[in-house]
């Protein structure tokens, strides 16, 4: 198999004289990984898996009150904004920037 690819950690025989029991993961931990007593007419695999719990960060979102927003210096400063000689997608990246400072600044976080 290809490196990155699952990995294959059953090399025992599992039922007669095969190997049939299949564990493939990921690039994960396995450790104490033996073929034990018969069940059935299959042996069973004994194992311990490591999972490590990622470290996840999460981003609090900023609430603003609307209600007592300025909207008139929103409007003025949005306004002022020159949009000569541009393409599409400069004035939308100008416009989204501009409209995410002037919300910024003119509405009230109620905290």
């Amino acid at each position: 198999m290809k490196a990155n690819s699952p990995r294959q950690h059953v090399n025992e025989l599992t039922r007669r004289n095969n190997i049939l029991d299949i564990m493939m993961t990921p690039d994960l931990s396995i450790s104490v990984l033996e073929v034990t007593e018969e069940v059935g007419d299959h042996q069973m695999i004994d194992f311990t898996l490591e999972v490590h719990k990622p470290n996840i960060r999460t981003r609090q979102k900023q609430l603003l009150d609307y209600k007592r927003a300025k909207f008139e210096l929103m409007k003025e400063e949005l306004g002022q904004i020159l949009m000569r000689n541009k393409n599409a997608e400069e004035c939308n990246m100008i416009l989204k920037e501009k409209i995410a400072t002037a919300t910024e600044h003119h509405t009230v976080n109620p905290r």
